[in-house]
């Protein structure tokens, strides 16, 4: 009796590859080389990209920080460019209060010529300050207050009856600022005592 032949369904008649062998338990799939240069090329990128994006930040921030400095210098240019000619003005201010002071109130009643002219010279004086004041200049008015070394120029002291000690008593020469900065400190007598605490702070810069 002879063994049958294998046939097209029977087993023996598929040949087994190494190929179609299950892997070995606990074994990770093969990944081809060429994959895994693709991911560590995609890895490298990432990360340039990073670094390149970190760049652009920094630099666009620095730019911002110049643009904002620049900004400011240009407004403070702005802002006391006018100091010198302002400055040259403060004697014409100076000359019309004298002229003002000068005129009595028994020589205005006397005379309406006189009270016609001080009354031009006070709505001049009025349009100058005003002028002043658009621009930033302003004019200091210490008197009653505690004399500040930073825009008080102290000549004397002197007895005052009912000025409190250590105050500016009267005002020699009017001081002023240029948007909180000093353009001309005050020339100023004080009324004798103790002196006060030098007060607030001022930008002294020309």
């Amino acid at each position: 009796m002879t063994d049958p032949k294998p046939t097209a369904d029977s087993p023996e008649s598929v040949p087994e590859t190494a190929g179609d062998a299950p892997p070995p338990p606990g074994a990770e799939p093969a990944v081809p080389d060429a994959l895994a240069e693709a991911l560590a090329r995609a890895e490298k990128a990432e990360a340039e990209l990073a670094r390149v994006k970190d760049g652009a930040l920094r630099a666009m921030a620095d730019a911002e920080n110049v643009k904002k400095r620049a900004e400011r210098e240009i407004g403070e240019r702005e802002k006391y460019a006018i100091a010198g000619f302002a400055k040259g003005l403060l004697a014409v201010a100076d000359n019309l209060r004298r002229a003002l002071d000068s005129v009595s109130a028994e020589a205005k009643a006397a005379d309406p010529a006189l009270a016609k002219l001080v009354e031009g010279v006070e709505l001049t004086e009025r349009e100058l300050l005003g002028t002043f004041e658009k621009n930033g200049v302003a004019k200091l008015d210490p008197v009653g207050k505690a004399p500040d070394p930073n825009f008080h120029q102290i000549v004397a002291t002197v007895e005052l009856p009912g000025a409190a000690p250590g105050t500016v008593a009267q005002v020699f020469q009017a001081g002023y600022t240029i948007h909180g900065r000093l353009l001309r400190e005050a020339m100023v007598t004080v009324a004798k005592g103790a002196p006060a605490a030098p007060g607030g702070n001022l930008d002294t810069q020309a």
